[in-house]
């Protein structure tokens, strides 16, 4: 490992065996899942990869991500089903409970041969992210705590200046880094150009275990406000992951004002009922807090010239009798000559109106995290 004269970015450059890789130089801002995955194609392709992440390491927590269909066999065909597996939330199944916790209605994980509510697959954002990233660091080149400033591309390639003084050459530059994209503001224009909020905001965040989840998730809906608390079992078994979930006909915090979002999340969550209260209580000593917005990014084109979108998931916004759009599961969209992937996991609605909901899906535009 180097580390850069500037001070403000390190940077992991690895070539396998301490070779240097020839091919073309491809960047890649963002290291959470459709960075990395991406990575993994390209390397394998011949090309010289950087992936830039402006956060000093991985990110920690966050949703579940479940493999359903043409994803788990992606993640087959990249040889990396076995580290998925052991990686995994080894969820049982799902109960969804009224406000003194007793149970309305149970999914087991074996549902519908593994491709019910809980997916045979199901593994934390962060956790998939860790797997793609040691899948991938030994043949690319990592760059944390940095960010692209800057870009000018010609017939032949693109100029890049770096946040933290460096200035490099790449022949193409992918923006996988989320639906909030620095990258993609500076080829195509602010993000209320292209960023359309679908009523919905989700906020996750870990918590110490003190609810006795024992490889069952546990989800509270008040129907009345549309406001939904969610428990479920992590692989660490003194911890557990929560989920809030509430609709807003519009979002205007900033998605970096941490402070502000857990002021928003207070007060959209006051009197909700079941073990609201207790989940509070640890809001503000969690280490992986996250809150956002249910959006779509929506753009007439993805690329300009040697710029090229790439997202972590598509999204499908099934025909719910309930509640819709319901949960946005996450899936890797990055395939062997053909990325981003066609298809993916559309979102899913709550337990209580999954069988109500059609499972043929109308696809919409992408949406990264």
């Amino acid at each position: 490992m180097s580390v850069d004269d500037s001070g403000q970015g390190h940077a992991i450059r690895t070539g396998g065996q301490g070779t240097r890789v020839s091919g073309p130089r491809v960047l890649v801002a963002g290291a959470s899942i459709a960075g990395p995955a991406l990575a993994h194609w390209l390397r394998r392709r011949g090309a010289e990869v950087t992936v830039v992440e402006r956060a000093p390491e991985l990110r920690p927590g966050g949703q579940a991500v479940d493999a359903r269909g043409v994803a788990r066999e992606a993640i087959e065909r990249m040889g990396l089903a076995a580290a998925v597996r052991a990686a995994c939330t080894d969820t049982a199944g799902a109960h969804t409970v009224d406000a003194d916790g007793q149970v309305l209605e149970t999914f087991r994980a074996d549902d519908d041969g593994g491709d019910g509510f809980i997916a045979d697959i199901e593994i934390l954002r962060g956790d998939l992210s860790r797997v793609l990233y040691e899948d991938t660091r030994d043949g690319v080149e990592y760059v944390f705590d940095d960010r692209i400033a800057d870009l000018v591309q010609d017939a032949d390639g693109v100029d890049v200046v770096f946040a933290g003084g460096d200035r490099r050459r790449f022949d193409l530059v992918v923006g996988a880094d989320g639906p909030h994209s620095e990258l993609r503001a500076m080829v195509f224009g602010p993000h209320e150009r292209f960023l359309r909020h679908l009523g919905h905001v989700l906020a996750f965040y870990s918590v110490p275990n003190e609810f006795g989840l024992d490889r069952w998730l546990l989800e509270y809906q008040d129907r009345e406000s549309g406001r939904s608390a969610l428990l479920r079992p992590i692989r660490d078994a003194t911890r557990a992951m929560a989920m809030f979930y509430f609709a807003s006909a519009d979002f205007d915090v900033d998605h970096r004002d941490v402070a502000a979002q857990k002021v928003l999340l207070r007060e959209r969550m006051a009197g909700l009922g079941w073990l609201t209260p207790d989940i509070l209580a640890h809001l503000d000593d969690t280490p992986d807090f996250y809150l956002d917005q249910v959006a779509q990014v929506v753009m007439d084109r993805w690329s300009s010239g040697r710029w090229v979108c790439s997202g972590t998931r598509r999204s499908a916004r099934r025909r719910c009798p309930d509640r819709a759009p319901g949960w946005p599961w996450s899936v890797p969209t990055c395939w062997p000559g053909s990325w981003p992937l066609p298809g993916g996991t559309p979102t899913r609605g709550s337990p209580a109106t999954r069988r109500g909901c059609a499972r043929s899906s109308r696809p919409t535009r992408r949406s990264a995290d």
